[in-house]
């Protein structure tokens, strides 16, 4: 959260080279500086202000502590956040829970859960493997993380001899980005990449015996299921051949297309500029951020918006948009709005539908809609 437009475009900025394992298919930044990123009080990753992600993140819930049977039971959650899936989790399960995360910010929390949750502002790392929990939770966090094999090792020994320990980890679909050329999901935060059989083969280097692995959100997530391996792990994580193929063919079909898909939207913006349009991103994260900076949409875009009210104010990093908030389009009635994630389309427009405006919303896979 960048309070000024100087302090967003001085951010500081570093370089990211995409490389693929020919070994087990990982994907990583091979040239990221872990020192550079800075997760703090001021680093802001909440998504439950959106009725529809919720709503994933309810079912979710209900249907881990449905599987596991997760019921008065102990529960860690990795990467936190502000807490919010973990407790939902202790809500609907009566569970117990300790979350841990160094951007977690300790304020008051309106949960009838909150007597039986605790909250570490830290990584997780072997200081903490005397935490003990019959239920692993990991959302969104694994692919922020360099050395994942040394990371999921230390999971596994803090689980120890528990064998019946759940794990269950969250992270960003790699076949997805690569498949639709999503370079606005390729940004220095996410410097590991998976595809379901290289999640597989780390999981099972690090001890685990692999229970489940499926796609949600329209694919963009991908889930695994897991819990301590009898047998001894294997040396190095593998895939087998066809496997390997496949992460290939998406690396190239992305390196095929992402010239294409650059111009398209350079074009967009040109036609924005000759037209003298009104046109704003909505989604003032991630997405947005590398959306904006690479392709230097400085002029064309006027505005990011954002439903999360700690956003509003602020300023996107490394492009200097202010962040405004949904109320703000009553006046200023852009005439273009690009979504930077297509699932929230529909919520979007409803939100428009209750102004009575009725804007070009264009989906950021380049699908665009009256």
């Amino acid at each position: 959260l960048l309070e000024t437009r100087e302090h967003a475009m001085s951010y500081p900025k570093g370089d990211f080279a995409a490389a693929l394992c020919d070994h087990c298919g990982f994907i990583a930044n091979v040239d990221f500086d872990p020192a550079l990123n800075a997760y703090a009080e001021k680093y802001e990753s909440t998504q439950s202000f959106s009725p529809t992600f919720n709503a994933f993140a309810h079912g979710l819930a209900t249907t881990l502590i449905e599987r596991y049977d997760l019921h008065g039971k102990d529960i860690i959650e990795i990467g936190c956040g502000q807490g919010e899936f973990l407790t939902l989790l202790c809500e609907l399960g009566g569970n117990r829970g300790v979350g841990f995360d160094p951007a977690y910010r300790n304020e008051p929390l309106a949960s009838e859960a909150r007597d039986r949750l605790r909250f570490v502002a830290d990584f997780y790392s072997e200081r903490y493997t005397d935490y003990h929990a019959d239920f692993v939770c990991c959302k969104m966090t694994l692919e922020h993380i360099p050395d994942t094999l040394r990371f999921m090792q230390t999971v596994r020994r803090s689980i120890g001899r528990r064998r019946d320990t759940v794990v269950f980890f969250q992270i960003p679909n790699g076949l997805y980005v690569l498949g639709d050329i999503a370079f606005w999901d390729m940004y220095y935060e996410h410097c590991s990449y998976f595809s379901p059989a290289s999640l597989k083969a780390l999981f099972r280097a690090s001890g685990f015996e692999v229970l489940a692995t499926w796609t949600g959100y329209d694919d963009q997530y991908l889930m695994i299921e897991a819990r301590p391996a009898d047998e001894t792990p294997q040396e190095s994580p593998t895939i087998d051949a066809d496997d390997l193929a496949v992460v290939r063919r998406s690396v190239q079909h992305f390196k095929d297309g992402i010239g294409a898909r650059l111009d398209y939207w350079r074009a967009l913006f040109a036609d924005i500029r000759a037209a003298g349009q009104r046109a704003v991103i909505w989604g003032g994260g991630s997405k947005g951020v590398s959306f904006l900076t690479t392709l230097g949409a400085h002029d064309a875009i006027a505005y990011a918006v954002d439903i999360n009210p700690r956003k509003t104010g602020t300023f996107m990093a490394g492009a200097g948009q202010e962040i405004v908030h949904p109320d703000f389009l009553r006046d200023y009635r852009p005439d273009l709005v690009i979504v930077m994630n297509p699932i929230y389309m529909d919520e979007i427009r409803a939100v428009f539908e209750g102004m009575g405006q009725h804007p070009r919303l264009a989906s950021i896979s380049g699908e665009a809609s009256a």
